[in-house]
């Protein structure tokens, strides 16, 4: 196979761990993920009352998450429900702790 561009290089465990670590490069994001993740379930209801940041910022915030596939769930308001995507969640710990040895 002849390598054409520079993506071609890359693993696609190495495109998905770089794409897990950019959804991961963000403290507010962090602070959600913990969050979540200290639920038995599902959280319903306002994030903005747990996080002292705007809406409108923790809403960008979790788009960036879904996006990566580390959270799923209706993010639109109003109705509001946020999981941890415990299969993604698992491969992200995975993948990251790889290249982290």
């Amino acid at each position: 196979m002849v390598k054409t561009t520079k993506s071609d290089y890359f693993t696609p465990d190495q495109v998905q761990t770089a794409r897990f670590a950019k959804a991961l490069g963000h403290p507010v994001r962090i602070a959600i993920l913990q969050l979540l993740d200290s639920q038995t379930c599902c959280f319903h209801g306002d994030m903005a009352e747990e996080l002292p940041i705007a809406k409108s910022t923790i809403s960008q915030h979790l788009n960036e998450l879904k996006g990566a596939g580390l959270i799923q769930g209706d993010i639109n308001p109003p109705t509001v429900k946020y999981c941890i995507n415990k299969e993604n969640w698992a491969l992200a710990k995975k993948m990251l702790n790889e290249i982290l040895k």
